[in-house]
């Protein structure tokens, strides 16, 4: 029954892409914007108004989350069979679209908010989704640290009665003296969303969610909502020199491309690509290229959910080992999964006339064109080399023949998944040049000298070259991670950040509580108040006692003391 439920909604949500992809050609090509206005309350003289805006940019970015939401929904069917609440599943699933598409659709602060905050509460559920003490951490960190952003969204909504009204869409070109605090809470609600250094730790936590959530998370939902929501608001960035959000976002790339190079969890791996995909479309965002931000942000959902869904279905055969040390030959038992694999992999790094190679080359070939210091530059092109290298790495251990120590292996390829795979894999060849026809009628021409051009190819084969040095081993050979142990745990821990996200912040929260707890509810106020009486009686009827219990020593010293108490007087 769970199984035909998750074939209609697939298929309902993959006519409803369908209908928003020809809506989004409509608008792009006759150049059209309409705001839909829905009157859903009128009492007396007050009216609540729902207003929808529909153009090109969001009729195409709802087509591409209904389109990978289908493909997971379809996925999801197999994979979650075994699940005992799969329905349930199901639901928050749909919940998680709809707030998606309810923040897409929004030109009103009001009801961003509301899409904003369903993503939140319901990737929070997703994310404690199996019961256990590590999916509870998962979920509180992953929260509170998307409540930051929130809280920002909250504020701006207060900072624009300022303006008149909620509407951003009117505003967006206008740059007053208080323009500048609403830019910084923007940007704070997209750095927290988008997981962009200091708020990253709870990207890789957040994969204690089943893998066809982390699909759609790190596709084209929650973490893409910061960038989409920084796209909406770009105009209000040209006033503004953005260069420390570009360091920033340019850290960030470098970063999560350090620590997948140093990972062995298959799912963390995907989820620092994801990182650094991310920061690079901040980057190039803040550059002043939202157009250019969305287009990656568009093709990068593609591979990246085809990534996720190949890894669901390798850890799926690996009874739920997601330990990349375990894999090895892999290609020889699910040929059409690698294969899918693979194709992912190498758009991911920019695999010329990929989907991936049409948005990276073209953003890498601008950001050389904009005069930035020679340390953001190297930093660009050193993260771009650690994409390639963490790749290689994963094709290294999961598809070659040479570091297979698992024995509990059970494979098989599952034809419903490998459904939704096969469309995606599609998408993931043909979305680069079709979207780039679409979104840039009239073709770029970025003329650069021979150096810069073949500047990013090198730092290509630089990072496969290293990659693969830093995974091959045999028998008699210790790993480089080995050698240089606190080294690569550094660069390994994300900069250790997930640290200062958690213990940092508990222990001396807790600590606090803890001495609170011992002097105000169990120390002086509650000896004061509670139980001072209850000793005093306690004594008192001890004393009581002892006078009623017709002591000899008790008649003596009394004797004697009326006796003294007389030759006194």
């Amino acid at each position: 029954m769970n199984f035909c439920l998750y074939k209609y909604f697939a298929f309902i949500l993959f006519f409803f892409s369908m209908i928003f992809g020809l809506l989004s050609l409509f608008f792009l090509c006759s150049d059209y914007f309409f705001l839909l206005d829905w009157e859903f309350i009128s009492l007396n003289s007050c009216s609540m108004v729902m207003t929808l805006v529909f153009d090109w940019m969001s009729c195409l970015f709802s087509g591409v989350v209904l389109f990978i939401s289908s493909m997971v929904v379809f996925y999801s069917s197999s994979y979650m069979a075994g699940d005992l609440y799969s329905s349930r599943f199901l639901l928050l699933v749909l919940m998680f679209v709809l707030s998606m598409f309810m923040m897409i659709m929004s030109p009103n602060m009001i009801s961003i908010l509301i899409g904003w905050d369903g993503l939140g509460l319901v990737s929070y559920c997703l994310v404690i989704y199996f019961q256990n003490y590590k999916s509870y951490g998962a979920g509180m960190l992953t929260i509170l640290t998307n409540r930051i952003g929130d809280v920002a969204i909250l504020l701006s909504i207060a900072w624009m009665l300022n303006y008149g009204s909620w509407h951003f869409i009117y505003y967006t070109y206008l740059f007053e003296n208080w323009g500048i605090y609403l830019l910084f809470l923007l940007v704070l609600a997209g750095f927290t969303k988008s997981a962009q250094i200091p708020f990253s730790s709870w990207l890789p936590a957040a994969m204690a969610a089943p893998t066809p959530v982390s699909a759609l998370v790190h596709s084209s939902t929650l973490v893409t909502a910061g960038v989409y929501l920084l796209i909406r608001f770009s105009n209000l960035f040209l006033s503004v020199d953005c260069w420390f959000l570009v360091l920033v976002s340019v850290m960030t790339m470098f970063m999560a491309g350090l620590g997948a190079s140093f990972e062995f969890d298959l799912s963390k791996i995907i989820a620092l690509s994801t990182l650094s995909q991310l920061g690079l479309m901040m980057s190039i965002l803040f550059l002043g290229f939202p157009v250019l931000a969305f287009y990656h942000l568009l093709t990068h959902a593609f591979f990246k959910a085809l990534l996720f869904l190949c890894a669901g279905l390798i850890i799926h055969c690996m009874s739920d080992s997601q330990d990349i040390r375990h894999m090895g030959g892999i290609v020889d038992y699910l040929p059409l999964t690698c294969a899918c694999f693979c194709i992912s992999n190498l758009s991911l790094c920019g695999m010329p006339f990929l989907s991936g190679f049409y948005s990276k080359d073209l953003i890498v070939e601008v950001y050389s064109m904009q005069g930035i210091n020679l340390f953001l530059y190297l930093i660009f092109f050193i993260s771009i080399g650690l994409t390639v290298c963490y790749s290689m790495r994963l094709v290294y251990y999961c598809l070659s023949n040479g570091t297979n120590y698992y024995s509990c292996q059970c494979y098989s390829e599952d034809y419903t998944m490998n459904f939704s795979m096969v469309f995606l894999s599609f998408m993931a060849i043909v979305s680069g040049s079709l979207l780039g026809w679409l979104i840039f009628p009239i073709p770029h021409v970025v003329v650069l000298s021979f150096s810069l051009k073949m500047m990013s190819i090198f730092f290509v084969f630089l990072g496969g070259w290293l990659g693969y040095e830093l995974s091959f081993y045999n028998y008699n050979f210790s790993l480089f991670s080995m050698n240089y142990y606190f080294t690569s745990q550094f660069l390994g821990s994300m900069w250790f950040m997930p640290k200062f996200s958690t213990y940092m912040l508990y222990s001396p929260g807790l600590f606090i509580s803890n001495n609170f707890v011992k002097v105000m509810d169990s120390g002086w106020g509650e000896s004061v108040f509670s139980n001072y009486s209850l000793l005093l009686f306690m004594l008192l009827s001890k004393f009581n006692i002892y006078v009623q219990y017709n002591s000899f020593k008790l008649f003596m010293s009394s004797f004697f003391f009326v006796i003294v108490c007389l030759l006194i007087m």
